[in-house]
């Protein structure tokens, strides 16, 4: 249970937001909550420029010195100087700070880029980095920067993932040293923005990399019909999402809906999410759902059992349907393993799975709607 959360083993993270899916790293904003990320049963907010964790702690992915859970936020101890972003990974966290990339919580597989396997409850420095990194995401068993238009990875590689090998360090993506401008984790891959056009690296048994193929590639591979005009990326469980021309697309696995287009099926190249009401701003993937900021707030797609959509109900959407009561005030949101947060009005609030307190709301009861978190 503790390897994989109850969300992700019955369905399909991270990984995201943004779970990053995403499992993903958000950059801050001028507001009391500047930046929120999603991991697989732990969530993490920017706030007044101090990192707060809630959630699953049993890796010490909260960063607080301990491995007790959390059903509201506690504080990350011991990051030094101004936090710019935050990625939340399937089990561990990471921020960036002026002076490099700190990293917490489960490291059985280098995830934290210190050079060792050891967990680790309190921020460590990840090495082999350059002195100045503009944006990091967090997989489940790996984690990446972006630094002077080039892409660096750490953390396992056995299937592929992010990088040239496993590595405990971090180490250059092979093809991706200059051009990079955005970054975004999957599973068990990754994607950038490169020149304006999408790649895709690490696994690809789903058509995740969205090279129309399933052969994982272990240096990037251009993404079919992304070559320009791409605006962000998210990287989900085992798919993946852009946005381009005002609009989201997404490709991969698609057994609960999670690319939105009306259907079921894989997809091994990206194909148009299926009408969002409003123009998209923005899109976090998760395990196996995916989440759009749009003009009128926001809107999810995918799996639905733990109500991570935010609908009011536990049925899975094959299109769009809007969250249940954020209104226009959304700023940001970020899907996780089997839950969704949303930066609304200066506030948090998190639908979804809830068994660790993920939600931050001071319960473990599950929410098919919007909770504010309690800070």
């Amino acid at each position: 249970m503790r390897g994989l959360p109850a969300t992700v083993a019955g369905s399909a993270l991270l990984l995201a937001a943004t779970w990053v899916g995403g499992c993903g790293s958000t950059d801050a904003r001028p507001d009391p909550v500047q930046a929120v990320a999603a991991g697989g049963v732990h969530t993490c907010a920017l706030v007044l420029g101090e990192v707060r964790c809630w959630g699953d702690n049993f890796f010490g992915q909260l960063g607080d010195g301990t491995t007790v859970p959390r059903s509201v936020p506690t504080l990350v101890t011991g990051l030094p100087g101004r936090v710019r972003a935050i990625a939340a990974g399937g089990r561990h966290t990471c921020a960036l700070v002026d002076d490099g990339v700190l990293c917490w919580g489960a490291n059985d597989d280098g995830q934290l880029g210190n050079g060792s396997t050891t967990d680790s409850p309190t921020p460590v420095a990840v090495t082999g980095l350059p002195a100045r990194v503009e944006a990091i995401t967090a997989g489940w068993t790996h984690s990446c920067a972006l630094a002077g238009g080039g892409v660096l990875c750490w953390g396992l590689n056995g299937r592929s993932p992010p990088g040239t090998s496993s590595s405990l360090v971090a180490v250059p993506v092979p093809g991706l040293s200059s051009g990079a401008q955005a970054i975004a984790s999957g599973f068990y891959h990754a994607c950038a923005i490169v020149d304006g056009g999408a790649r895709c690296w690490g696994t690809n048994d789903h058509g995740q990399l969205g090279d129309g193929s399933a052969e994982g590639s272990s240096t990037p591979v251009a993404v079919s019909g992304l070559a320009t005009g791409v605006q962000s990326l998210a990287g989900g469980g085992f798919h993946s999402c852009a946005v381009a021309g005002g609009g989201a697309l997404c490709w991969g696995k698609n057994a609960a809906g999670q690319l939105g287009n009306g259907s079921n099926a894989d997809s091994p190249v990206p194909g148009p999410v299926s009408g969002p009401t409003g123009g998209v701003e923005a899109v976090s993937a998760g395990s196996s759902h995916t989440c759009a900021l749009v003009a009128g707030g926001a809107e999810c797609w995918g799996f639905n059992t733990d109500g991570q959509l935010g609908d009011g109900t536990p049925h899975d959407r094959y299109a769009p349907a809007p969250v249940h009561g954020l209104g226009s005030g959304v700023h940001a949101i970020a899907a996780g393993g089997g839950h969704t947060c949303a930066i609304v009005d200066g506030g948090v609030s998190c639908w979804g799975f809830n068994a660790y307190g993920q939600l931050g709301d001071g319960s473990t009861q599950g929410s098919w709607v919007p909770v504010p978190v309690v800070f």
